[in-house]
């Protein structure tokens, strides 16, 4: 397995590299040259404040995908979210805890897989105060969404977070092949697999994943530009990436999940 964890801290590298995984550092305050990085070849580094996560993920895609191994997983964390065989939560005090609870090789059971996702986040079970702080006149507009957890898909959250609209603009932009089945997607899903992050078993599924995904972001750009504010906004490349993964996995490849732990490694001594 070929683990890359991802931080934007620079003093998190000894702690990743002792997890055994890949430390990638993303973003301004890093540093240190020993981090695996998305500056090196044809990149797109100045706009991870925009994709987030997919900076590096274009820079595998555009200079490393053919010398990754096929056959063998390729995975992607953060310093923050863990992937995990077990699904009790715990305070994970120390870095030997952290250690012993992530995971280091994918279980011999998952052999007969392409993918692992994280396990699905359900939108429409969140607390009903986070909508409505959000955007109150829109629930008083359509006042079954307090009552029918069905309609609370991810097309509506995604509008309440992201913009009124803005999926649906990402949508027409879309490839014949996808734009039609994701926009059922987004209409009638209640959850998807959060934080952008996967373990993949094969290069070649990357390489398609990100042939997709890439061109479509590029012409979102053509729509929202890099003139945005608020987070919900400026990182909406990442956002919609987020969404279109769990769909387009569900779709194309034979997946599963696993649990993702949530320790912050800053706060491992």
């Amino acid at each position: 397995m070929k683990m890359y964890c991802i931080t934007i801290h620079n003093s998190h590298y000894e702690k990743i590299n002792k997890l055994s995984y890949i430390p990638v550092g993303l973003g301004e305050n890093i540093f240190s040259v020993k981090f695996e990085n998305d500056k090196n070849g044809l990149n797109i580094s100045h706009k991870n404040p925009f994709y987030g996560e997919y900076s590096f993920h274009y820079k595998i895609w555009k200079n490393e995908i053919r010398t990754l191994n096929d056959e063998k997983w390729i995975g992607f964390c953060q310093y923050r979210k863990y992937w995990s065989n077990n699904k009790q939560q715990k305070d994970y005090k120390s870095l030997n805890d952290l250690n012993y609870a992530v995971i280091k090789k994918i279980p011999k059971e998952y052999d007969k897989f392409d993918v692992i996702l994280g396990e699905p986040l359900f939108i429409n079970q969140f607390k009903l105060t986070k909508f409505l702080k959000k955007n109150l006149f829109k629930i008083i507009c359509s006042p079954s969404l307090l009552y029918d957890k069905n309609k609370r898909t991810l097309k509506f959250h995604f509008d309440l977070m992201h913009g009124e609209g803005n999926l649906d603009k990402a949508i027409s932009l879309l490839d014949s092949d996808n734009r039609k089945d994701f926009n059922e997607f987004v209409n009638t899903e209640v959850s998807f697999n959060p934080h952008n992050m996967f373990i993949c078993k094969s290069n070649v599924i990357l390489n398609n994943y990100y042939n997709v995904v890439f061109p479509w972001l590029e012409k979102c750009e053509e729509k929202f530009g890099f003139n945005l504010e608020g987070y919900g906004m400026k990182r909406i490349y990442g956002f919609l990436a987020e969404r279109f993964m769990s769909f387009w996995f569900k779709k194309y490849t034979k997946h599963t999940t696993l649990p993702i732990i949530f320790k912050d490694i800053s706060e491992c001594d």
